[in-house]
């Protein structure tokens, strides 16, 4: 399956999610957040450069179970909803 090319939006939420994630993050390591969300700190540095503009759902709730936030709190879904 080709996946399309994401749209300008898409971008920016991608790199709005990865600021929310290193602000959420705080002093932790990248490499303890990702150990503890069960991804590798690669796949984590992209997100939070936005290199990886729309991570899977789980990875997204993963993140959240270890940062202890809510996922609206990092996707800004409470204020404005992410439509495509």
């Amino acid at each position: 399956m080709i996946r399309p090319p994401l749209r300008p939006e898409e971008h920016d939420r991608g790199r709005a999610l990865g600021r929310a994630l290193r602000a959420a993050r705080g002093p932790r390591s990248l490499a303890d957040v990702a150990a503890e969300a069960r991804i590798s700190p690669e796949t984590l540095r992209k997100i939070e450069t936005g290199r990886i503009a729309t991570p899977a759902f789980f990875t997204i709730m993963a993140l959240c179970d270890a940062l202890g936030v809510r996922p609206e709190q990092l996707t800004g879904t409470a204020e404005h909803p992410m439509t495509g």
